[in-house]
């Protein structure tokens, strides 16, 4: 079943029916079936299609394209013009810069073909302007510095970044972790 929801902004002790909603601009596009705990806050001119559930507690800024079946979970904050493609699943308390990009599409347009999916895990930090290329996990409480091209995994508790981006030093001790 294909839905399309324009909502409205309001605060977060809007009750409708009985249930608190989320809040979302008025200039936001829900298309496709999406699961959005009450708590979630998302901004101007962001766009939601296909199938996906945002976490409790997450707030997305504005002019975000999140498509296909995504996951994100709770407390995350996704900041403005952000790319979100099918495949693509951010854990709990992720941090995304403004202006990051996530590719699925290994040989584009491979129209589904050669997609892979990305993972973000739990307390990873992204820098502004990060590209972040299929089938790459970005690991617990890692660091990617702003503008760093993501093309391989990259381990938990580690700073990464530069082109492509390469581990420089440790987030975390690892007794810290």
């Amino acid at each position: 079943m294909n839905k399309t929801l324009i909502a409205h902004y309001e605060s977060h002790t809007e009750m409708v029916g009985g249930q608190q909603m989320p809040t979302i601009h008025s200039t936001v596009i829900i298309i496709g079936e999406w699961e959005i705990h009450p708590s979630v806050v998302i901004h101007a001119f962001t766009q939601l299609s296909g199938k996906g559930k945002i976490g409790e507690g997450t707030v997305i800024g504005s002019h975000c394209d999140i498509l296909g079946e995504v996951i994100i979970g709770k407390n995350v904050r996704i900041q403005s013009n952000v790319f979100i493609p099918g495949g693509t699943v951010i854990e709990d308390n992720v941090f995304i810069s403004p202006a990051v990009i996530f590719l699925n599409d290994k040989y584009p347009p491979s129209h589904g073909k050669h997609w892979m999916n990305i993972r973000v895990k739990d307390s990873a930090v992204i820098g502004g302007g990060v590209v972040i290329l299929p089938g790459v996990t970005i690991h617990e409480k890692a660091v990617i510095g702003a503008g760093a091209v993501v093309t391989k995994d990259i381990p938990p508790g580690s700073i990464a970044y530069g082109n492509p981006a390469q581990v420089r030093g440790m987030a975390l001790t690892p007794d810290q972790q």
